[in-house]
């Protein structure tokens, strides 16, 4: 069932693109027209933290990928699938995995219950808090634990990016993507660089996975 707020999108969309008309009259002719993003942005899917909107870029600007705690997993068909077309065929400069603060998965993942289906994609995270429990569990503020686990979730997921055979080919070939690892502060609206390593993070991650 239809809603007011539901009907005022379209509203809002006729404000909006009519706005852009009057910037520019080509406006939506040269965005049909193709796609040149620098950036591939994996994201969480929380409704807090739009991608184009916390990182200021205009439309076209971001390829964009988002699920529940930004999670990079070689079983997700989806998001193997955004990889590789962002780098093969959009050539994408860097490919950045942002998590958030307060993230409802990450916090879900800390509790020990079970939420039905979505058990099998807690796991991803659940996994990063097991293999680093030791350093999560001498942290006594929950909070302070928590956001920390925010943190290395991030940086597993880059190193999942960095795995990739596309990633690697193009990185061996090109000399690009980098990989970054951010995570969106939503108390304070900053986004922080944890200063991953590229370079030094790809090194450790051929130890094992090494593509040619």
């Amino acid at each position: 069932m239809k809603s007011e707020k539901y009907d005022q999108i379209f509203k809002l969309n006729k404000a909006w693109l009519e706005s852009k008309k009057e910037e520019d009259h080509q406006y939506f002719k040269n965005l049909y027209e193709g796609q040149n993003p620098e950036f591939l942005y994996i994201g969480c899917s929380d409704s807090r933290v739009p991608a184009n909107t916390i990182t200021g870029l205009d439309v076209g600007d971001l390829f964009v990928h988002r699920n529940i705690a930004n999670v990079v997993s070689n079983n997700d068909m989806n998001i193997m699938s955004v990889i590789q077309y962002a780098v093969e065929e959009l050539k994408v400069k860097h490919i950045i995995v942002c998590g958030h603060y307060g993230c409802g998965g990450v916090k879900s993942a800390m509790e020990q219950k079970s939420y039905g289906l979505l058990d099998s994609w807690l796991r991803n995270i659940r996994d990063v808090y097991r293999h680093n429990y030791q350093e999560l569990s001498v942290i006594t503020d929950e909070n302070t634990r928590y956001d920390r686990l925010v943190e290395m979730n991030v940086m597993e997921q880059v190193e999942n990016v960095i795995k990739t055979s596309y990633v690697q080919k193009s990185y061996n070939k090109n000399g690009f993507p980098t990989v970054h690892g951010w995570v969106y502060d939503m108390k304070s609206g900053k986004l922080i660089d944890l200063d991953i390593n590229f370079e030094s993070c790809l090194k450790e991650v051929q130890k094992v996975y090494k593509i040619d």
